[in-house]
């Protein structure tokens, strides 16, 4: 590439705290890390919360990439590359406190203020490359363009698709009636199973596990194979997936259908369950988590554990166990396990009983990691709060036999760095709809009253 082509990316903090190795995205280019960025990293990697764990990989990345080379070559740049790996472009260490008298439009200390400064200057001694400036921060690239900066962007390279509208939903809806537009089909009996083969230009876009429903009240399947250009299905029937029951739950429209379905069937192990407040996702999981650990006994246990915030301060000062300290933040899950024993003589008996049966812990998320966990349904709930890498780290801990049920709501997220699209729970519907072992069911409409109905709708 020809050195006028290579842009020029300044990186914000937040940029690296939002993925560490996020430098290596820009290979063929020339990355340019402020003086003030390593400040703020500085700052923040002694804190104690998640968020510090990212700035020391990103400092220690940093380190890597800079260990043997002198002031010069730094501030120069140096090859952008993992090791072994070859890199057209370079990595620079940019001093942005004193800037040559006029070229600084805002003249306070403020560190964003001082990176906007860095970024306007570049941008005037290079005019025949593109200087971009990169951050997460709204605020910051509104003040970067109207002082003058021509390129901000914001860090896209985890973001696989760019409107929450377009997420994939788990499910495919024809208009009408399925059979009147397939007309006829391959068919062949499996035991009680039958498996239907069609044309993949009947289902666009289709994916394993992908359930399909239409207008009519008799038809619900589950794509179970795509090949070279069929795809194969399971009739489930809608009626029967209406009736199926779990620890006496059973689905009030088809979308709690589809997901129960998932839940139920041990040869998928990751459910991921999105949809608005008062769907039933936590209420299905937590059934279908009972039905399966005490009545058919695949599980030995059952884990609830969820993000919570700033949890490496103020779980500590919480009185008891783990499980006491986590139980503020688990109230979700305890006031499910109530509605689910509502009806017995004695309730509070009849929770301790079932949560001793069914050996149910909940555990923090920071102890997650490290551990090998077999034979257990894990019930990660409100992950809408979690980074794909957080994600990961969790998902990764799965052992044999283990079921893992990942659910949010994308309107509730209360983290100051992600949004809808860069949120870990969208990255993993995108990342796992084609894995034969995952199903993804966006649940529709508010079942959880009247009231929360009205109030999701219209305020």
């Amino acid at each position: 590439m020809d050195d006028n082509a290579r842009k020029r990316f300044i990186l914000d903090t937040n940029v690296l705290l939002h993925e560490p190795l996020s430098i290596y995205s820009f290979n063929e280019h020339h990355v340019l890390i402020p003086m003030t960025v390593l400040e703020e990293l500085d700052r923040i990697k002694d804190r104690q919360k998640d968020v510090s764990r990212d700035a020391r990989v990103a400092i220690r990345t940093l380190e890597s990439l800079f260990h043997d080379a002198t002031p010069e070559q730094i501030i120069a740049g140096v090859p952008l590359g993992r090791l072994g790996e070859e890199a057209s472009g370079s990595i620079a260490i940019v001093t942005d406190k004193h800037l040559p008298e006029g070229y600084a439009v805002f003249t306070d200390d403020e560190a964003d203020n001082r990176i906007i400064n860095t970024a306007l200057y570049l941008q005037y001694q290079y005019p025949e490359s593109k200087t971009v400036l990169v951050t997460k921060d709204i605020n910051m690239r509104l003040k970067a363009k109207g002082a003058g900066l021509k390129y901000v962007e914001d860090y896209r390279s985890d973001q696989l698709v760019d409107d929450i509208r377009l997420l994939a939903k788990g499910f495919y809806h024809q208009e009408n009636s399925f059979w009147e537009r397939v007309g006829e089909c391959d068919s062949e009996t499996r035991g009680r199973e039958v498996i239907h083969t069609v044309a993949d230009e009947l289902l666009p876009g289709a994916h394993i596990n992908q359930y399909l429903i239409d207008d009519t009240d008799d038809f619900a399947g589950r794509v179970l194979e795509k090949l070279s250009n069929k795809i194969r299905f399971v009739d489930l029937g809608r009626e029967r997936m209406m009736g199926r029951k779990a620890w006496g739950i059973q689905p009030k429209n088809i979308y709690q259908a589809m997901a129960l379905d998932a839940l139920l069937d041990p040869n998928i192990e990751l459910v991921i369950l999105t949809g608005p407040a008062g769907s039933g996702k936590t209420l299905l999981a937590m059934a279908a988590a009972l039905e399966m650990t005490i009545e058919k006994g695949i599980y030995d246990k059952v884990i609830v554990t969820r993000n919570t915030p700033e949890i490496a301060e103020s779980i500590g000062f919480l009185p008891g166990t783990e499980e006491e300290k986590m139980a503020p933040w688990l109230a979700a899950i305890t006031d499910t396990l109530e509605v689910l024993h509502k009806q017995d003589e004695c309730m509070e008996g009849s929770l301790k009983y079932i949560m001793d049966k069914a050996n149910l812990q909940f555990k923090s998320v920071n102890f997650m990691r490290g551990r090998s966990i077999q034979n257990t349904f894990v019930l990660l709930d409100e992950c809408q709060n979690l980074t794909a890498s957080q994600l990961k780290t969790i998902i990764t801990r799965c052992g044999e036999g283990t079921k893992i049920v990942c659910s949010g709501n994308l309107a509730q997220i209360d983290s100051n760095y992600l949004t809808p699209v860069t949120s870990g729970l969208t990255y993993i519907v995108e990342r796992f709809k084609d894995f034969e072992g995952s199903a993804n069911v966006y649940l529709n409409g508010v079942m959880r009253s009247r009231l929360a109905a009205f109030a999701e709708e219209n305020l």
